[in-house]
């Protein structure tokens, strides 16, 4: 009978020791399929014995605990291959769990020391990022932190990705970015468990990539004049003015870049645009055209050479399309691709595809003239046939094509995968006919986007809020999900000139893309994932990872009454917040009038000033709204 009471103690107090529900204090993203925290904590000794094998799939997971377990806590980190008491202990599973996959982990957090297990490396350095976010904002620290001790919960985490393909798409082609830039842009990746970096290296701006034995692509087509302003509405550059201003990777940097992202568990899927975007090629190789103007063509500087007015396709004002019927694109194909498969281990290459116009096509002889032979009716089964064969010349170097939505209009093989980003749509129908496809629509996942008020953001032709992304669901409804891959977020760089830019346009939005592609899609909550997103602020701060703190902005409705005033209503993102303005030019903070209600802007009122506050500080960024604007709006 007594062992029978001590039995059911013992079993009370280890169900009040573990509760089902993450703890408050646990913050980590992407979301873990199941957290159940234990009584107590972990507290990290000032000498740490981290234990794993000596291989090289798990050098990169060692060196990542050594240096952020080191630098912020000035505490001594060592690694061993084997210890009677480690502190933390990286293992490899010798009988695989199928629940785990390939990316999945499971960590123990006990008082008296941290396993990681998977069955994979890849699970172990997911496992490694978990633990580095259960520990205080200040792990993230640069330099030495003064605190009493550096403790994490008692819990037991079981994690595994959704989708194996968990993406960001980088334009390095509109404006370049270094080899160490990028490499700072991976590692951010690697944080939130993304796996795949879509490097997109050619564009009408610039050719970033060596190609040997056609050294113009780099001499010529990765040169521009600089310009600084809204990209898209630059005076046209004058022949006397420098083009200096751009870059590109040699094959070594190539190879350094590839091994780079490998040791993080990060594969990098290439991507050469054409036979639209292809400006940059041609200019430097004017035969690739169909337009004997051609010859005169130079990288754009960011001026106009699209006109979009009559919607897509864009009418072109210059030729920036390699010539379907000319045999010297696909001489030129085959060797870019050739080289290309060389250079980047991952099965896929992308083609593009996109935006392509037809217009200087549709005047073409030998276009003409191909369209007769191959008896094709419509102009746009051109870029079919084009699609076709460079797909023949990708299978031929053993690897497989994927192209943006638009290449399904002109008819593609059953291989081609598909990259859907004119919404959801084109994904589903794709799908539906068996083709491989990743979702990475503009509804959710732009990131070049504005991410708030046009009067705080760089002007984009389109907004896209942080608690929209996180409505991303890749796998949607009625589609059967072996043909979905997965989803990513595409950052295109056309007003972006620098990597701090770069940072501000992907996060937060990046950590609502990194759950909806890895975590169950049951577990989405956007209230409490908001509340791990500002955990998140201050580890990014801490980092020097910049970000958009756009989510704190208010929402503006402008409407006008029946006697012809103007109505201003103001909404928040996120709950929680107040937001303080004034009429009078002077600059708000909390003692100011709270809005409550909405407004009748005072007749003479030329701006609006506000600003948001929580929990009596200020989290928002001093925003002016011109009442012109909201007139506008209101259309008064």
């Amino acid at each position: 009978m007594k062992s029978t009471i001590q039995l059911l103690c013992y079993l009370l107090i280890s169900i009040n020791a573990f509760s089902q529900s993450p703890d408050a204090g646990i913050a980590i993203i992407p979301q873990p399929v199941s957290i159940v925290k234990g009584a107590g904590h972990f507290t990290l000794p000032k000498n740490v014995v981290i234990q794993a094998a000596n291989t090289p799939e798990l050098t990169q997971t060692v060196a990542l605990l050594r240096e952020r377990l080191s630098e912020s806590t000035g505490y001594k980190v060592i690694s061993v291959t084997s210890s009677a008491s480690p502190t933390i202990k990286l293992q490899l599973n010798a009988q695989p769990d199928s629940k785990l996959g390939n990316e999945g982990y499971s960590l123990s957090v006990t008082p008296a020391h941290v396993i990681i297990k998977a069955n994979k490396a890849a699970g172990l350095f997911y496992g490694a990022q978990s633990l580095i976010q259960l520990f205080p904002e200040e792990i993230e620290s640069k330099v030495h932190v003064n605190r009493a001790s550096w403790s994490i919960p008692v819990a037991e985490i079981m994690d595994y990705p959704k989708l194996g393909w968990r993406g960001l798409m980088f334009d390095v082609a509109r404006h370049f970015f270094t080899k160490d830039e990028v490499k700072q842009y991976i590692d951010a990746m690697a944080r939130y468990k993304y796996n795949l970096l879509h490097l997109h290296l050619t564009d009408d701006e610039g050719w970033r990539i060596e190609i040997k034995g056609l050294p113009k692509l780099t001499e010529v087509g990765a040169w521009r004049v600089n310009r600084t302003g809204t990209f898209g509405d630059f005076i046209p550059p004058t022949a006397s003015e420098a083009r200096d201003y751009g870059g590109f990777y040699t094959q070594e940097d190539i190879k350094e870049l590839v091994k780079y992202a490998k040791d993080r568990f990060i594969d990098i899927m290439p991507e050469i645009d054409v036979p639209g975007h292809s400006l940059a090629a041609i200019a430097a190789y004017p035969e690739l055209s169909c337009t004997p103007e051609a010859v005169n063509y130079k990288p754009r500087s960011g001026e106009k050479i699209m006109d979009w007015s009559g919607g897509a396709p864009p009418k072109a004002l210059i030729d920036n399309t390699l010539c379907p019927a000319n045999e010297k694109a696909y001489v030129f194909m085959d060797t870019v691709i050739t080289q290309i498969a060389k250079l980047f281990p991952f099965e896929y290459i992308h083609l593009g595809g996109d935006e392509a116009p037809i217009n200087y096509w549709q005047k073409n002889d030998q276009v003409k003239a191909l369209m007769a032979r191959e008896g094709m009716k419509k102009i746009q089964e051109v870029q079919g046939y084009f699609t076709k064969r460079v797909e023949k010349i990708v299978e031929s170097k053993g690897k497989k094509l994927m192209a943006w939505d638009e290449v399904l209009e002109g008819g593609v093989s059953q291989s081609t995968a598909v990259m859907s980003w004119r919404g959801m749509k084109y994904g589903i129908e794709a799908a539906h006919d068996k083709h491989q496809v990743v979702m990475s629509p503009t509804t959710f996942a732009y990131l070049d986007y504005m991410q708030s008020d046009v009067i705080s953001e760089p002007k984009v032709y389109a907004s896209l809020r942080l608690n929209k992304s996180y409505e991303f669901e890749p796998v949607p409804d009625g589609v059967d999900p072996q043909y979905i891959k997965g989803g990513q977020a595409n950052l295109w760089t056309e007003q972006i000139y620098n990597i701090r830019q770069a940072e501000y346009m992907t996060w937060p939005r990046g950590l609502a893309i990194a759950e909806s592609v890895w975590s169950p899609k049951g577990k989405k909550n956007w209230p409490e994932f908001f509340n791990r997103v500002e955990n998140h602020f201050k580890r990014l701060d801490l980092a020097e990872i910049k970000y958009s703190p756009s989510v704190y902005d208010p929402i503006f409705k402008a409407t006008k009454t029946p006697d012809n005033k103007l109505k201003i209503e103001l909404s928040t993102e996120v709950s929680g917040l107040d937001v303080y303005y004034s009429f009078d030019n002077s600059f708000p903070d909390k003692f100011y009038p709270k809005y409550a209600t909405p407004l009748i802007a005072p007749i003479d009122a030329f701006q609006m000033k506000l600003i948001t506050y929580k929990n009596g500080k200020p989290v928002g960024r001093m925003l002016t709204m011109p009442i012109s604007e909201l007139k506008t709006r209101a259309r008064l």
